[in-house]
């Protein structure tokens, strides 16, 4: 009996694909994501700061993951950046800014601010001509800035080694350790200290203590760039720091009251094109972490989110903010429907199409069952009906081995699929009726005189 077995098999085919799109649209939509991030600068504190949330957000198994790739200088984890080789990075905008970075968070903030025992007279940037000014031995950046501000008070910045008396309009830039500082400033060879660095880390306050001790009154001037909107005005990638009145004690208040100053900072940067739900998502775990990276790496206390006044003016600024960014500092966030809204629709409609896929197989393989009884069945029937008019004992047994085959088929159909009480009655009935009528006309074969009286007018076969 031939069964339509290929027109089943394309309709299993089919729900077999549905379900395997189903099934990778669900592995797409719960599978972390993995962003690749530039770290710099080599011995900095943002390396293992990136590596520490890199391993927390893969500890707790979020949604979000972070592969930290390091270089020796931003510029470098910059030109990364740009290169398309990372999808976040951290730079320093003064160094270098690529143009498709928007800011998620400040990791550090610097300020340029000078240091000076008040027996040296030095009480501004212009009282510098003609000093030596020391500084730890520092980044090309960092030199770079000072360099900046001595220019802006109409003063070269000399960085090679200097003897003798310097030019007027010079000041000449010493570069010391930290153990150097109060040596260099009992031998005047330093008069003053500048330092580029985060004001309220130990370093910096380590740093003017030193040029305390060497103060005669213990009396230091503490001061910065007050005219810092000048100055961001022809440097915008710089941005303006304030040092908090009495950050480095507060008896006597020092400084007395706050210092308006210039400086940069260390920003972690995600590309333009990043999705918005992204870009939030990396930003509040980052901030939501502080406390527990802080731990492990003290530089996480110094993690802050950017100033802005408003939307437009942080998306154009000249440092701007991620959008992402904003939807998190501003609690505006996508919720799962709304970041996933078109997949969800997507997926509910597939599973409407498959969940009526699936109930229509089930109908067509039970009318396909329905079919092979019925098919058998009725086939059962018609070899009764022969089987009363045949009087070949050879073509009987075939007939009888027939029917043999046609009771198995539908034994199988019945023991393999669920199969309708109705169906499976008429079925046997029809089994019992064929079988007996064969092994009757196999008998009156073998009996003539039976044969002739159970074709006479009238009669019955016997049974």
């Amino acid at each position: 009996m031939t069964l339509p077995g290929r027109r089943q098999d394309w309709l299993l085919l089919g729900l077999a694909l549905v379900l395997v799109f189903v099934a990778v649209a669900t592995y797409y939509l719960t599978r972390p994501t993995t962003l690749t991030v530039a770290v710099a600068p080599k011995g900095g504190s943002e390396p293992a700061l990136l590596q520490a949330y890199a391993d927390e957000l893969a500890r707790r198994k979020l949604g979000v993951r972070l592969k930290v790739v390091s270089f020796d200088g931003v510029r470098e984890s910059a030109d990364a950046f740009k290169a398309g080789k990372a999808d976040l990075a951290v730079v320093r905008p003064d160094v270098a800014l690529p143009g498709n970075a928007m800011t998620l968070a400040i990791l550090r903030e610097l300020s340029a601010f000078v240091a000076a025992p008040s027996s040296a007279g030095i009480k501004s940037f212009g009282d510098l001509a003609g000093k030596r000014l020391g500084m730890l031995a520092s980044r090309t950046a960092d030199r770079t800035l000072v360099g900046t501000l001595a220019a802006h008070h109409d003063l070269e910045l000399l960085t090679e080694p200097q003897t003798g008396t310097l030019p007027q309009k010079a000041v000449a830039l010493v570069p010391l350790e930290e153990a150097d500082v109060g040596p260099a400033l009992r031998a005047h060879r330093i008069d003053a200290l500048v330092l580029v660095t985060t004001p309220g880390s130990p370093v910096a306050r380590r740093l003017v203590a030193l040029v305390k001790e060497e103060s005669a009154d213990e009396e230091i001037a503490l001061f910065g760039v007050p005219d810092s909107t000048a100055v961001l005005a022809r440097w915008p990638r710089l941005q303006a720091v304030t040092v908090p009145a009495a950050l480095f004690g507060g008896n006597p208040r020092l400084p007395a009251e706050d210092v308006a100053t210039v400086g940069s900072s260390y920003r972690l940067v995600a590309r333009a094109d990043l999705s918005r739900s992204l870009a939030a998502e990396v930003t509040q775990h980052l901030f939501e972490m502080r406390s527990a990276l802080a731990d492990t790496v003290p530089a996480a206390d110094a993690i802050a989110s950017p100033t802005y006044e408003d939307t437009a003016d942080a998306t154009s600024a000249h440092l701007p903010i991620h959008p992402g960014a904003i939807d998190y500092y501003e609690r505006e966030q996508e919720t799962f429907i709304e970041r996933y809204e078109s997949w969800i629709y997507l997926v509910a409609i597939l599973a409407g199409g498959v969940g009526s896929t699936v109930a229509w197989l089930r109908q067509r393989l039970g009318r396909i069952r329905r079919e092979r009884i019925e098919v058998a069945t009725s086939r059962l029937l018609e070899l009764r009906a022969a089987a009363q008019e045949e009087t070949d004992h050879a073509r009987l047994e075939a007939m009888a081995a027939e029917v043999d085959d046609l009771a198995a088929s539908i034994a199988r159909q019945a023991l393999n699929r669920p199969t309708e009480p109705r169906m499976l009655g008429a079925a046997t009935v029809a089994i019992d009726a064929t079988r007996s009528t064969v092994r009757r006309a196999m008998g009156h074969r073998d009996n003539p005189a039976d044969l002739a009286s159970s074709k006479a007018p009238g009669s019955w076969p016997a049974s």
